[in-house]
């Protein structure tokens, strides 16, 4: 017996089946069927140690939104009892934080559906304590989702057990076969849509929440618009177009990115595309935001940077640049324009955050707001500044 074991696309379009988001195999379930509400799988969101740090960045942004996955609990026994919402952003959400597997599952009257990894460790790789947990919650009959560089669904222990209680490994950094990887082609210039890509000046920044408010913000103001997630995390989250662009060779890095924003044009025709970042420009340990600037030909960019940050993550010898050398240096490379900043507040006091949004904002002479602290109308004004043109129209749903 072949085991069944699933890896995603890196490009989301309308499939189904082995590549398709647990939501997207729903849908094609339901399409056949008299239209019901779709139900995404049950989660429990594994962080052991991590919740609310920049290691747990998986995590965090799953509790904080989530599209393909009902997010039940987290396992974190450092803030086992709490809530998540509490612990990582002041704020109840009603999703528990457990001190392990078993007490998380005394919690519900069913075994959910799906263990996640909601880690990112630098090293990429699955430790001992950890494997225990996974193979413990593949007994009990869980599919596993992986954000990690080292492959599941490769591990010979895991991939059997997974055969053996007939559940699935999807291991979304896993790319498909380079003979299916496509070259970019400059397809991206006939794109309608207004591209902004959201960057910043570290990794684990907080780009992919400020995309993913902006988007809700853009949306519910009738502005038609779509996240292409470049990472595992959006990917996890659901997002329907993206690439993980650091599991992809750098040959076809433009041409997988470019091939999801053709995608996401031509499937939704949207108004505005939005392009989660990744890395820094300026970090010599990533080349993701440079393919993610060549592959997008982004119009605009808006700059995520923590003011309290002293040195990038994971490098203590080397120190956060400036926002205004960051934003020489995009407008150098690429042929774009830096429309606005948001702040990472880690770190900072709520004085401390208007303080700085203020003194920013006259330093660099555009537009500064947190997307978190501040109300997400600032982040929207920031585009609609820029783009006075954007269509804006009150959704038939809201009315």
């Amino acid at each position: 017996m072949e085991p069944n074991l699933k890896t995603v696309d890196t490009i989301q379009r309308n499939v189904s089946g082995a590549q398709a988001s647990p939501s997207a195999q729903n849908e094609s379930i339901q399409s056949n069927t008299v239209a019901q509400p779709v139900i995404p799988p049950s989660a429990i969101v594994y962080c052991e140690g991590n919740f609310a740090k920049i290691d747990g960045k998986t995590a965090n942004g799953l509790v904080r939104h989530s599209e393909a996955y009902r997010i039940l609990s987290v396992i974190d026994s450092v803030h086992g009892g709490q809530d998540s919402g509490l612990v990582l952003d002041d704020a109840m959400n009603h999703i528990p934080v457990f001190k392990d597997l078993n007490a998380a599952l005394v919690h519900e009257a069913l075994v959910p559906d799906t263990l996640i990894y909601g880690m990112a460790p630098s090293t990429g790789r699955l430790s001992p304590a950890d494997r225990s947990v996974v193979l413990d919650a593949i007994t009990l009959g869980m599919n596993i989702v992986s954000g990690l560089h080292e492959y599941l669904s490769d591990d010979p222990e895991i991939a059997v057990a997974a055969s053996q209680r007939d559940v699935t490994i999807r291991d979304i950094r896993k790319p498909k076969p380079s003979k299916d990887m496509r070259l970019f082609d400059g397809s991206v210039a006939d794109v309608k849509a207004l591209r902004i890509a959201v960057l910043g000046t570290d990794c684990a920044i907080g780009k992919r929440t400020t995309a993913t408010v902006l988007a809700r913000a853009l949306n519910a103001k009738g502005i038609k618009t779509v996240l292409v997630g470049t990472g595992q995390t959006g990917l996890m989250q659901g997002a329907k177009y993206g690439v993980a662009m650091d599991a992809v060779p750098p040959q076809f890095c433009c041409g997988e990115l470019e091939g999801a924003i053709v995608a996401a044009s031509d499937g939704e025709r949207p108004d505005v595309i939005l392009i989660e970042g990744q890395g820094a420009l300026s970090h010599p340990a990533f080349c993701t935001s440079a393919f993610i600037l060549r592959g997008s030909q982004p119009d605009a960019v808006i700059l995520q940077h923590a003011p309290k940050r002293a040195h990038r993550c994971d490098f203590p010898n080397m120190p956060m640049p400036t926002p205004s050398s960051e934003i020489a240096l995009i407008e150098a490379f690429a042929d774009t324009k830096v429309i606005g900043v948001t702040l990472n507040h880690e770190g900072m006091s709520e004085d401390e955050i208007t303080d700085t949004i203020a003194a920013e904002s006259q330093e660099l002479g555009l537009p500064v707001t947190d997307a978190l602290s501040r109300p997400a109308a600032r982040l929207l004004a920031m585009v609609v500044a820029a783009y006075p043109g954007l269509r804006q129209e009150v959704p038939v749903d809201a009315i």
